[in-house]
């Protein structure tokens, strides 16, 4: 369990599943949507939802299609590699079409919905390790998550819903934010 104070000095107790997948999936449902919502505007304007896949804020920059697979990789594939251990880097997925990000979210959403607080928080301070090449980083799992995935999770999914901005697609930051944890309704 890991432990904060708040500012009024009481101590508020979160979980590991309470800081990962419910970040990832407060994260992936409006990833999901702002897709929704981008294939719209281009369908109905005259653009052409594949050629936003291959697009780029600018040339150093990986594509859309990179940064949506990413997001996947940052949540699904940290769980993953939280429970085997080691994380790797995306390895090759091939030509994915604009449909085809969709589903990897989908598929993201599900498969985190399907885990259990009791199996992800058994996960705490189990060892992991990211490598990269023969570069191996060693992580506690609850650092691994923390510091490297969920800072990754944020970065593309921003990337992702920048370059539908830039496109032209009507999205705002309320199409980013996704469901806030609130106490009750908004008065």
């Amino acid at each position: 369990m890991l432990v904060a104070t708040t500012t009024r000095g009481r101590i508020m107790a979160l979980t590991l599943y309470d800081v990962s997948v419910t970040s990832f999936l407060q994260t992936l449902g409006p990833v999901s949507g702002y897709l929704n919502k981008g294939l719209k505007w281009a369908t109905e304007n005259g653009h052409d939802p594949e050629a936003i896949v291959e697009t780029r804020l600018c040339g150093d920059m990986l594509p859309f299609r990179f940064q949506i697979l990413s997001v996947c990789h940052h949540t699904q594939g940290a769980i993953e590699g939280a429970k085997a251990g080691l994380f790797l880097p995306p390895g090759a997925v091939g030509d994915v079409d604009y449909a085809g990000l969709q589903a990897h979210v989908a598929e993201a959403i599900a498969y985190l919905k399907a885990e259990t607080p009791d199996a992800i928080n058994a996960l705490e301070g189990n060892d992991m390790v990211f490598q990269l090449g023969e570069r191996k980083m060693p992580f506690t799992v609850e650092g691994f998550l923390l510091s490297f995935s969920l800072p990754n999770l944020h970065f593309h999914a921003t990337t992702g819903y920048d370059i539908l901005r830039h496109k032209g697609a009507p999205l705002g930051k309320r199409d980013y934010m996704g469901a806030m944890r609130l106490t009750g309704p908004i008065a």
